[in-house]
């Protein structure tokens, strides 16, 4: 009995190998309708796996009708283009399959619009990111979480938390700066429940919310500063008053169509007494005019009822942005920072309540502009202590006289938003460019807070580095970064896995395809280096124009291309198209001004041209007529493709030697901006175009197409959603009909070149994408997000075989991608090891084989049968019938159908298998490259080579095939110090190895168990009238030498318990031997071995007398027990 015992241990723990090798016989049931089966006694797994592989241009799927998930984003999908008769692809489905990771970085942060402290409960920030949704931290700035991330929009404007209330925070959507690359909100939102849901308060066309107050004395009273539409007049733009809690709005304080209110601030001792600043702007494509009459201070004395425009020493004329403080200390102290035309402005300080105003410093915002900063705080704690937004950080301690830079060396500049603690006064929380920051010695110092990855990327670039490839890209004032897509380590990717490239407003970035070292990277203006990985050195290589030649004219962020047909070509553009053939030591222009070069002066802006005179600010403004993005075809070598700022795409069929203007395309505004032209990957004659309207107002879509090299085009955007701005457009490489689409908020995918298109939302937050790029060996998409850094969507090639008939079938497996080898690293211990909770991690893709499949699962149990007939008869008014007692356990009975997929090697041995999702739809699981079944703690890693999946389900005790099993390659990427041994030899000593360490578990179980149960018997001999003496010293016998056997296989437990050095066991020498070779790639070590062999030996010496003892001399005991008449125990057989 107990040798059975120990066989079915063993069984049990026995590797999936040798289980299998007794199944050769058996044969499983295949699918109806699928391959047929050969007869003969061969196993599934010993059959050739069909090696699956997609096809790129033949599996064109049908349209979409409008989804359920409102294809695109609640778009409005096209009714008349679709036959009734076809098919629907269900892309909820696919998008909803689809996970993209987030990669980070934080090392630099991104830019922030605002930072409110809840005053209650001063641990508690809320962080609105000006591209990045709200953030929270409920221990000052540990950690951080999103809030906003499904609303409708990602820029943020202000945050407020009721003072009455921490459970309440206000949201105003859109950024309140004038800068060029601002995105754009739809109105006020609320939470009652510290961020955990929020709500829609209206004002949707404001676009730009600069600041929200609530009245400290009625949380219904709440006033909302619209600064409005930054590109067009209009809008929803001034000052509102909602007595209702933002359910009602009345507009408040009202100028002209281009002017809204940029500050709102309340008098702390009477909240009647409110000062507010109007803001005339405007901003287009050539100019930002950002002062003008309208522009002023104004005062309410009835809590925002009414205003009065206020004088008294205040400059007239044309007035910038303004942004005011009361004194928190003496109310009758208001304060105003004043842009004036030119870059010029001031301090003024009224002492009684704004009747009357003195200018006490001719100090005001630098940097980028006063339109990008100019914010004011003054200190709760300390009077006439004020800061002031700026490229650094400026401080007066005397009312406004004099101001100093607080910055600090290790601080990131372009300051926006100052928080303050309520009773810590030199406590000081700083939102710039860079992130947060918070300083508790009164702006000494600074700590920044490195775990918000909401760096605004413009672009994206990867390269062909093996076996991990990277990604690079330009952002907006953190420099141009460049990192892993994914690590060697088990921890996953961190800030310091990043480095930089270049300084500055990072832009376009390339990488040489064939020597990953090398990078081009550019700051703004058409600032190009070339970066030497291995050197860390920077050379620059812009365009120069040569003696008596034109200065050349290169947008903020200038397009760089190499070339397809070679990789040491590049292409630059300015107003010209530049081309290097010497990557980038030497240049030739090799076209005309492609522009039409016109005369940013004589354009309009607030609907009229301006004197040259007027107040412009374009300091940090980009020139205009120039060229934006370039595309060389990619199978027609000198078929260029350039588009500009002003309204023109330019083709050239012989390598820019002559050029051909397209200045007009159908149902497109005239005076487009191409933000990205792309040549199709498989036909030479097509070409496809981002155009971009929304420095009008316009937010349309527009993506158009051209299958003549340019001559006419079509639009593209099928039922992509309004308010869509399109910035990129990429081609898979394999399926001509599969794009990705970067849109204003999210990525948008279409598996019929454009006729629908549907959104990608796993993993992603509500954000603007401004650059996609394919990574084609890996078959990865990489996204650069405007504030929330990059993404990766790992292996998106299941879209390939993407098609209503897949979806008709019972399973599907994927293609699966190559899966590298190797054993994952701990540098750190853990993903943070023991740096703290702020350390930032972003995870690795899966480790292992990952399988994409599809399922689709009709089985019905019979409970749900039942419910469901039952609810008819429910609905019908009828009676229900009971089920017997039979009916209810057969259904409690009822086993649902399984699913499982094994995994076999090249000689079709099974090596693993896992369980398989059984609901409806597409899913993802991964198998760690580990055989299965070696000992309970798991198998060593597999040889690399060439493995296969097939999946089955499993019913009534039945095994059917669901199709041929798909092949996939296992690759080493390990290169050791030491030379790994040959894994045969290893695994077949694993295999031996594993089979005995399961045989001395086994025994030491059973020890356990038998010591248990004579323990019990004792106490039942001692205590029943008809137990002796004789038995009880027996039993106690046999006790003693159960513990003698376990002090052998499992060593010492006394010793070991008093710290004492004891002889190791027979258990412990047998797993590390096992243990050993199974950890990673390296092998065993002879060390090890020796343990192993010792342990064998050791058992070997009792193994025989251990099993007599267990089969012959217990049984015998216990029928000697059972004649004596002592009741059952445990362990003992049944009584007759």
């Amino acid at each position: 009995m107990i040798r059975l015992i120990l066989i079915l241990l063993l069984c049990l723990a026995t590797p999936l190998v040798a289980q299998e090798e007794k199944k050769k016989s058996k044969k499983s049931k295949p699918v109806a309708a699928k391959t047929k089966q050969d007869d003969s006694k061969e196993t599934k797994q010993k059959k050739k796996p069909k090696k699956a592989k997609a096809k790129a241009d033949d599996k064109k799927s049908d349209k979409t009708d409008e989804d359920k998930d409102g294809e695109a984003e609640n778009g409005k999908g096209d009714k008349d283009a679709k036959s009734k008769k076809e098919k629907p692809l269900d892309t909820g489905m696919l998008a909803g399959a689809l996970k993209f990771r987030s990669v980070g970085p934080a090392f630099m942060s991104g830019r922030i619009g605002d930072i409110a402290i809840d005053q209650k409960n001063p641990n508690t920030w809320y962080v609105a990111v000006a591209s990045g949704g709200v953030w929270k931290t409920t221990n000052a700035g540990t950690t951080f979480k999103p809030i906003f991330d499904g609303q409708k929009s990602y820029s943020i404007g202000c945050v407020t938390v009721d003072p009455n209330s921490s459970n309440t925070v206000w949201v105003g959507t859109g950024e309140n700066n004038g800068g060029r690359h601002i995105g754009f909100g739809d109105g006020v939102y609320v939470s009652h429940d510290s961020g955990k849901s929020w709500k829609s308060k209206g004002l949707e066309k404001s676009e730009h919310i600069s600041k929200i107050l609530v009245d400290p004395r009625d949380s219904n009273v709440v006033f909302a500063a619209s600064q409005g539409p930054l590109w067009s007049p209009g809008g929803e733009r001034g000052l509102y008053r909602s007595e209702d809690g933002g359910d009602s709005w009345d507009l408040v304080l009202s100028k002209g169509e281009y002017t809204g209110v940029t500050d709102v601030v309340m008098d702390p001792k009477n909240p009647d007494i409110l000062y507010a600043a109007t803001h005339q702007r405007h901003r287009n494509v050539w100019a930002i005019i950002n002062c003008g009459p309208e522009t002023a201070i104004h005062k309410s004395t009835d809590g925002g009822k009414t205003w009065k425009q206020l004088g008294g020493g205040l400059p007239g004329g044309d007035l910038g942005k303004i942004s005011l403080q009361v004194s928190p200390q003496d109310s009758n102290y208001v304060y105003a920072t004043i842009e004036l035309p030119n870059r010029k402005g001031g301090f003024w300080v009224s002492s009684n309540k704004g009747a009357s105003w003195s200018k006490t410093s001719d100090f005001v915002s630098g940097g980028t502009g006063p339109h990008y900063y100019q914010e004011l705080w003054a200190d709760p704690h300390r009077f006439g202590v004020l800061y002031q937004a700026n490229n650094s950080l400026v401080r007066s301690t005397d009312n406004g006289k004099t101001w100093n830079s607080i910055e600090g060396r290790y601080k990131h500049v372009d300051n926006h938003a100052v928080a303050f603690h309520p009773t810590d006064k030199d406590f000081v929380c700083v939102g710039c460019d860079g992130g947060v920051y918070r300083s508790y010695d009164f702006a000494e110092t600074w700590l920044f807070c490195p775990n918000l990855p909401i760096t605004q990327f413009y672009k994206v670039s990867v390269d062909n580095d093996y076996p991990f490839y990277n990604i690079a890209g330009g952002t907006q004032d953190n420099n141009s970064q460049y990192g892993p897509s994914r690590t060697a380590d088990r921890g996953g990717i961190r800030n310091w896995d990043w480095i930089k490239t270049i300084g500055g407003d990072g832009h376009d970035t390339a990488i040489d395809p064939e020597d990953p070292n090398i990078i081009y990277a550019e700051s703004q203006q058409g600032n190009l280096n070339r970066y030497d990985r291995k050197t860390g050195e920077s050379v620059s290589i812009q365009p120069k124009p040569g003696k008596g030649q034109e200065s050349f004219r290169f947008n903020w962020d200038s397009p760089i291309l190499i070339s397809p047909h070679d990789h040491k070509r590049l292409y630059f553009a300015s107003q010209h198209l530049h081309r290097s053939d010497d990557r980038g030591d030497s240049w030739k222009t090799i076209s005309p001004d492609l522009s039409r070069n016109r005369n940013r002066y004589e354009l309009p802006t607030m609907g009229r041209v301006w004197s040259i005179d007027a107040a412009y600010d374009l300091y940090a403004m980009s020139q205009h007529g120039n060229i934006t993005s370039v595309a060389e075809s990619p199978l027609v070598e000198g078929l260029l493709y350039v588009g500009t700022d002003d309204g023109l795409i330019q083709v050239s069929e012989d390598g820019g030697e002559n050029w051909r203007k397209v200045d007009r395309i159908f149902d497109v505004p005239e005076y487009f901006f191409v933000n990205d032209i792309k040549a199709d990957l498989h036909d030479p004659d097509t070409v496809y175009a981002c155009l971009d309207d929304h420095k009008t107002g316009d937010y349309k879509p527009y993506v158009v197409k051209s299958t003549d090299r340019g001559k006419t085009w079509s639009l593209m955007t099928g039922n992509l959603p309004e308010k869509h701005i399109c910035w990129r457009i990429v081609q898979d490489h394999e399926r001509a009909d599969l794009f990705f689409l970067a849109t204003e908020f999210g990525i948008f995918c279409t598996l019929d070149a454009g006729e629908q298109w549907f959104k990608l939302r796993g993993g992603l937050p509500t954000i603007s994408f401004r650059d996609l790029e394919i990574q084609k060996r890996e078959n990865d998409l990489v996204g650069a997000s405007f504030g929330r850094s990059f993404y990766v969507l790992d292996d998106y090639s299941l879209l390939r075989d993407a098609t209503p008939e897949l979806f008709d079938s019972k399973f599907h497996m994927f293609p699966i991608r190559r899966t590298f080898w190797y054993s994952p690293k701990d540098t750190i211990g853990g993903s943070k090891g023991y740096m703290g909770d702020s350390v930032y991690v972003a995870s690795n893709p899966e480790y292992g084989a990952v399988f994409n499949y599809y399922i689709k699962n009709d089985f019905k149990s019979k409970k749900s049968k039942r419910k469901k007939k039952e609810a008819e008869l429910k609905k019908a008014g009828k009676d229900i019938p009971i089920p017997s007692v039979e009916e209810l356990r057969e259904e409690d009975e009822e086993q649902a159908p399984r699913y499982i997929v094994k995994i076999s090697d090249a000689a079709g041995t099974l090596v693993a298998k896992r369980d398989l999702s059984s609901s409806t739809g597409i899913h993802r699981t991964s198998w760690n490259l580990r055989y299965q079944g070696f000992s309970r703690r798991g198998g060593p890693m597999v040889a690399p080579g060439t493995y296969s999946a097939e999946a089955f389900r499993v019913a009534d005790g039945e095994e059917e095939s669901l199709g041929d099993a798909v092949e996939f390659e296992v690759e080493s990427i390990v290169d050791p110090t030491l030379e790994m041994q040959d894994r045969g030899e290893l695994i077949a000593f694993l295999q031996e190895a594993g089979l005995m360490s399961n045989k001395v578990s086994a025994a030491s179980s059973v020890l356990s168990e038998r010591d248990d149960q004579i323990g019990s018997l004792i106490s039942t001999i001692r205590n029943h009238p008809k137990g002796t003496p004789d038995l009880v010293k027996k039993a106690t016998e046999f006790k003693e030498r159960l513990a003698d056997y376990r002090l052998k296989i499992n060593g010492d437990d006394i010793k070991s318990e008093l710290w004492m050095m004891a002889e190791p066991g027979i258990r412990s020498r047998v797993s590390s031997g096992l243990f050993g070779g199974m950890r990673g790639t390296y092998g065993i070590t002879k060390a090890a071995k020796e343990q192993y062999e010792i342990g064998v030996e050791q058992f070997e010496e009792i193994e025989e007398d251990l099993f007599k003892l267990l089969d012959e001399e217990l049984e015998a005991f216990e029928d000697e027990v059972d004649e004596a008449g002592i009741p059952w125990t445990p362990g003992r057989d049944l009584p007759e």
